[in-house]
């Protein structure tokens, strides 16, 4: 369990002075500028102890004779679960709404099921989401030698819009078995399975078709969707079964590059998720791009081996060998369960454990293979979520109580980012000023991508238009989606409105 401290907030105190007038009258004893400032300063921290509320405290930050009023907020922190772009659980081969794989199976591999939708986006036992996940052998999208059936992916795109999620894509080469092979045309032109130096390879990666014919169709991917707005990441598959990579070390060193500069070459914009497969591959993805990091047997304790587990015997020490380790400050990891959940409950392992060691990893993202989360294990689950990702908690904001049309707005900015990971999309943070002759937005400039956990400042300003009646105007703020005005990311704290904006108070534009 995720437990945090919970700061109080400030609220506006019943008086409010300021000028010289106001400074004489609450420091009246005091005769000297610089004792009267710092009497300001212990006073100040005195009125605000203990008292919570998200509206704001006017303070006089100037000596007599130099009155400049600032507004200072101080949001109340939330314990709420956020459903935010890009992070928590994801759907796998469904959507929001959906109902859940049953037991303990699930698919992959084969073009989506679509299910009669009912208009409720819930999921029974199963988290709200923002990310669907498909997973399709090459076999589907290419049925026919250059022939692709981009409506396999459209309609997946299209559907997850709907269902207010973005789409997290995987083509794989083949899985296992006849019935998940390669295209039929190209076993046709490569001929019958042979035994490979892997055992998990149904081709051999070293002929040059293998890499002429895959990376046409990841050529052809790339140009028709990168930076598609509702495609969330795509998996860098190349070889091995369901395409994990198995294998990927014994590749030479021109097919290697051949086959990871086919993405790399093809998604600018839309973020690249890698197999965690060996030091040689990952390290020549990092050498090109900032590429994220994905494992699919998260949570195995020792499932195939007494004496071995992913969890103890290979992740951690891959993650540093491979030199994944800090690729989570630019690209998104995100993790797939190993069996399904109820396997980890059936087999006694930790939840608690695995989960403490995602987070160790800046987990963005999981795939708990649309099963059902075991009952008892909601409240883990619900903390997971806390933290899983960026949790974005405004702690304090500063701006001036009243200014002119056509002058800028300068605000600071203290922001704490209580979860595990940026946020990969730049979202614009923005303000906007509401009454109810007038609305405008303004963007501040901000680059929330580079929120790291912790601390962290942001100062700028904005600029009122001039021809902004004058009045007093409700100030708010956003996280804005990438398409629209409306607000997108959820915050840590409370207030927010319901078109998604967060109250800071009253600013006064004054007539010229």
């Amino acid at each position: 369990m995720i437990n945090r401290l919970k700061f109080d907030s400030l609220q506006r105190t019943d008086t409010v002075l300021s000028g010289a007038e106001g400074l004489m009258h609450l420091f009246g004893e005091f005769n000297s500028p610089k004792t009267i400032l710092g009497e300001v300063l212990m006073r100040i921290s005195r009125l605000i102890a203990g008292v919570s509320g998200i509206m704001a405290l006017i303070v006089v930050f100037c000596a007599p004779g130099l009155a400049q009023e600032t507004v200072i907020v101080r949001p109340k922190e939330i314990d709420d679960v956020l459903t935010n772009p890009g992070i928590g659980f994801m759907t796998f081969q469904r959507f929001n709404g959906d109902t859940l794989n049953e037991a303990k199976g699930w698919t992959e591999g084969k073009p989506i099921v679509y299910q009669d939708f009912d208009g409720d986006l819930k999921n029974e036992g199963y988290p709200d989401t923002t990310i669907a996940y498909f997973r399709i052998y090459w076999k589907f999208i290419e049925p026919e030698r250059g022939k692709y059936r981009w409506d396999l992916i459209d309609k997946a795109l299209d559907t997850a819009r709907q269902r207010g999620q973005s789409l997290m894509l995987r083509i794989a080469p083949y899985g296992t078995g006849n019935q998940n092979d390669v295209p039929g045309w190209y076993r046709t032109l490569v001929g019958d399975k042979k035994d490979w130096r892997e055992k998990k390879w149904q081709v051999d990666p070293e002929d040059p078709r293998y890499v002429k014919h895959f990376t046409a169709m990841i050529n052809s991917l790339g140009k028709r969707y990168d930076g598609h707005a509702d495609l969330e990441s795509v998996d860098v598959a190349m070889v091995g079964a369901w395409g994990e990579g198995a294998g990927s070390d014994f590749l030479s060193p021109k097919t290697r590059r051949a086959l990871v500069d086919a993405y790399i070459d093809s998604f600018k914009q839309t973020h690249l998720v890698m197999l965690l497969t060996d030091e040689k591959t990952n390290g020549y993805a990092l050498s090109r791009a900032d590429v994220g990091w994905r494992v699919d047997c998260l949570g195995d304790m020792g499932g195939f081996s007494p004496t071995w587990s992913h969890m103890n015997d290979y992740y951690p020490q891959a993650i540093i060998n491979f030199g994944v380790r800090d690729a989570w400050k630019k690209a998104p990891v995100t993790l797939e369960v190993c069996w399904v959940m109820q396997h980890w409950k059936d087999m006694g392992w930790d939840v608690d454990h695995i989960i403490a060691e995602s987070l160790k990893w800046h987990i963005s993202s999981f795939n708990a293979k649309s099963s059902p989360v075991p009952e008892d294990w909601w409240p883990s689950v619900d903390s997971w979520l806390r933290v899983m990702g960026y949790r974005f908690i405004l702690r304090r904001f500063t701006y001036p109580a009243a200014i002119k049309p056509g002058d800028k707005l300068s605000f600071t900015s203290w922001w704490e980012n209580a979860g595990v990971a940026p946020c990969y999309r730049k979202f614009p943070l923005a303000l906007r000023l509401n009454s109810d002759e007038k609305t405008e937005i303004l963007a501040t400039g901000a680059d929330i991508r580079t929120w790291l956990p912790g601390d962290n400042l942001y100062d700028n300003a904005v600029t009122v238009p001039a021809d902004m009646p004058a009045g007093e105007y409700d100030l708010q703020i956003g996280i804005l989606d990438l398409k629209s005005d409306k607000p997108k990311v959820k915050l840590a704290i409370s207030g927010r409105q319901p078109d998604g904006w967060y109250p800071l108070g009253k600013i006064r534009l004054s007539g010229k």
